[in-house]
């Protein structure tokens, strides 16, 4: 399997943010935009992103002392004559090590819900975020911010099937998000695994990134998985009304072989004898009493 593509779904540059200003936009301005002393305005404590990349920040600072900034930031004016971040935390601390003493901004009127809300939008439109990044964001947007995902699908400028999609990562095992988040697997191979249970979800997952298996070829293993335990369901276990036999059958092969053995039958009378195991060493174990047995 080829290098699994970062995921990124929302996308960025110029046009993801002038999509998330979009939004900012329909808060009430103070003023349009003011010219304002870069060491009056505060990030947002509740900012969702947390590391910024060095190497790109001295990129932008680079730009920034060379051109200016293009696009102006949008904070709010607190009490005590400071400005807090809406948006634009990346462009102000690049703006400031560039050694900019001002820097263009809008000023908005927002409460602490807005002003929550608008840092998650923002972080969802502009980081280079993989699929199970975005689920995770737009999900604390739904939870910590009390909207819905109609409202989650026009903050951020998507279809609600889009949005419903990437909300359905959340309930994949933690396996296969860590995969996914990791970028070991695609949403594609996320979407396919979620057609089984959560608790085989794990074993799932370790045999794509160990086969380097296709999403095309998850969707199948999926399905054969599938037919095998719907092919299961319609057998029936060794139960005490049936003949004495089978559970003869089932008590000498438990002393010659292994605990774990299980007899299925068919509605049509025919079945099979179940050797379970838990480990490759108890395979090993189990070719040591049957080579016995043979000898």
């Amino acid at each position: 399997m080829a290098k699994m593509k970062k995921t990124t779904g929302l996308g960025r540059g110029l046009s993801a943010i002038l999509e998330a200003e979009n939004y900012i936009d329909e808060l009430p301005a103070v003023s349009r935009m003011e010219e304002l002393d870069i060491e009056l305005i505060i990030p947002n404590p509740k900012q969702p992103r947390t590391t910024f990349d060095d190497d790109a920040l001295e990129e932008l600072a680079d730009s920034i002392a060379t051109l200016g900034l293009i696009q102006p930031i949008t904070v709010r004016r607190e009490t005590d004559g400071k400005y807090i971040i809406i948006s634009g935390e990346r462009r102000w601390r690049a703006s400031r090590l560039a050694g900019r003493k001002t820097i263009p901004a809008y000023v908005r009127e927002a409460d602490d819900k807005e002003l929550h809300e608008m840092a998650l939008v923002e972080n969802i439109q502009r980081q280079d975020l993989n699929a199970m990044e975005i689920a995770i964001s737009l999900q604390r947007l739904i939870d910590e911010c009390g909207v819905t995902q109609e409202t989650v699908a026009q903050r951020v400028g998507k279809k609600r099937s889009t949005i419903a999609n990437y909300l359905r990562l959340m309930q994949l095992s933690p396996e296969v998000q860590a995969a996914l988040k990791a970028n070991l697997i695609t949403m594609g191979h996320a979407k396919a695994i979620a057609g089984v249970e959560v608790e085989q979800q794990p074993q799932i997952v370790k045999k794509v990134i160990k086969k380097e298996l296709s999403v095309r070829a998850t969707e199948q293993l999926v399905k054969k998985l599938a037919d095998k335990q719907a092919a299961e369901a319609n057998t029936t276990e060794v139960a005490d009304e049936f003949p004495e036999v089978y559970t003869k059958v089932v008590e000498q092969l438990s002393r010659l072989l292994c605990e774990d053995i299980k007899i299925k039958r068919s509605a049509d009378g025919s079945g099979k004898i179940i050797v379970g195991f838990a480990s490759d060493q108890e395979v090993a174990a189990l070719a040591d009493r049957l080579e016995q047995i043979v000898k």
